[in-house]
């Protein structure tokens, strides 16, 4: 390696190590991807919340669940309020029924989330839109116990709210809408109802944006979600699933766990890129060069042209003539298919129908052929002559006349 290449070498290491740098201390953008779980610490992560539910329930049993209500109910002794926060809830018939048993023997289901298939309670829900950008959300629970006080939210988000209940078992116990600047409200509608069934309760709610991590730690809207909460009995435990999460881990292979973290992402790109090094200066200094083989080239053309001319030289024309003449009847015998042993006038008519040539001309090509066996010696001219007579009744074999 001479000096220049090294000098190459030097600036294209401490390139990549400088981008390896700046990519690792660079600021990471905020992430409000709608994650609802409880490991996650980004803004729409519940992180904070599950820390906190000790303090808030100190004398209730938190309880996690990380397997469908489907399976975990399969136990008919289980008590609780199960507590779903998410997105989206998308339960099938058969589980949804399980936990509508569940409630019916006096245990409570507390569901926080935009969408979800309610129509077994005879619920429906269309989502609010405001009339102007610039009117603000709010939020209100109905209790006289909360003082009316309204809270309200800075982030664009799904506001769901309720068009049909069920009015004979249903308690409303929170609102939203939108008020404008004059903090006239000019859209309201109920995000927040307790259904009664059986001996037990459903809570419905349609803005689980409340229970992240962004909402808690923002003062005051800390205590709006410390509000619906109050909701929850203590004299069950709390039953927090982990299972319908949008965030939920589904590592579905090595490579992907790797990437999902920044260190070992980075590391295994300083693996990619030493094993490159590698490749480039170790695989180049031990590897043995190939030979070039050149292939064997025909001699078959070569040998055949000396022959004719040691022919040719020693002037044995007849020689040549005798093997030209072999050659054009295993021509005919190969080619037309026509048997050489008698050569007459038949042989004349089969060899004229299938070459193309006319039957005189046949005729006067192997007459002369007869001639030449019968001397013993022939000329330069008698010899270029066959020559031409051959090669045109091949001719026209092969293009027609």
């Amino acid at each position: 390696m001479d000096k220049k290449t090294k000098i190459y070498v030097v600036l294209f290491v401490l390139l990549i190590v400088g981008y390896l740098y700046l990519e690792s201390t660079k600021k990471q953008p905020i992430n409000w991807f709608p994650s609802y779980a409880a490991k996650h610490k980004i803004p729409y992560g519940t992180y904070v919340l599950s820390k906190e539910l000790n303090n808030l329930f100190p004398a209730t049993e938190i309880k996690t669940i990380k397997i469908p209500p489907y399976i975990y109910l399969e136990d008919t002794t289980k008590v609780g309020t199960y507590f779903f926060v998410d997105e989206t809830l998308n339960f099938g018939d058969a589980e949804f029924f399980r936990l509508m048993k569940f409630v019916d023997k006096g245990n409570d289901v507390f569901i926080s989330t935009h969408g979800m298939n309610i129509d077994t309670l005879n619920f429906e829900t269309e989502r609010l839109v405001s009339k102007n950008l610039d009117e603000k959300v709010f939020f209100k629970l109905i209790n006289k116990a909360f003082k009316g006080k309204e809270y309200s939210f800075d982030r664009p988000f799904e506001n769901q709210v309720f068009t049909k209940i069920d009015t004979i078992n249903t308690t409303v116990l929170g609102i939203t809408g939108y008020v404008n600047e004059n903090e006239e409200r000019t859209e309201e509608g109920i995000n927040f109802v307790k259904f009664n069934f059986g001996k037990g309760n459903f809570y419905l709610h349609t803005f689980p944006e409340v229970f992240t991590n962004y909402t808690i730690l923002n003062d005051p809207n800390q205590q709006h979600a410390a509000n619906i909460l109050s909701y929850l009995r203590e004299d069950i435990p709390i039953l927090w699933d982990e299972y319908y999460k949008t965030g939920k881990s589904r590592i579905t292979s090595p490579i992907k766990y790797l990437l999902s973290s920044k260190y070992l992402k980075w590391a295994y790109y300083m693996v990619l890129i030493g094993v490159l090094f590698f490749i480039i200066f170790e695989g180049k200094r031990k590897q043995r060069s190939i030979p070039i083989i050149t292939p064997l080239k025909n001699q078959t053309l070569a040998f055949t042209r000396t022959i004719a001319n040691m022919y040719f030289e020693k002037q044995e024309h007849k020689n040549i003539a005798e093997h030209k003449i072999n050659y054009l009847l295993e021509f005919i015998r190969t080619k037309l298919h026509i048997p050489t042993t008698t050569i007459d006038a038949t042989f004349y008519e089969y060899v004229a129908s299938r070459s193309g040539n006319s039957i005189e001309e046949v005729e006067k090509l192997f007459k002369f052929c007869d001639e030449i066996h019968l001397r013993n010696e022939i000329t330069d001219e008698e010899l270029i002559k066959l020559n031409k007579m051959i090669e045109k009744f091949k001719k026209t074999i092969q293009y027609g006349k």
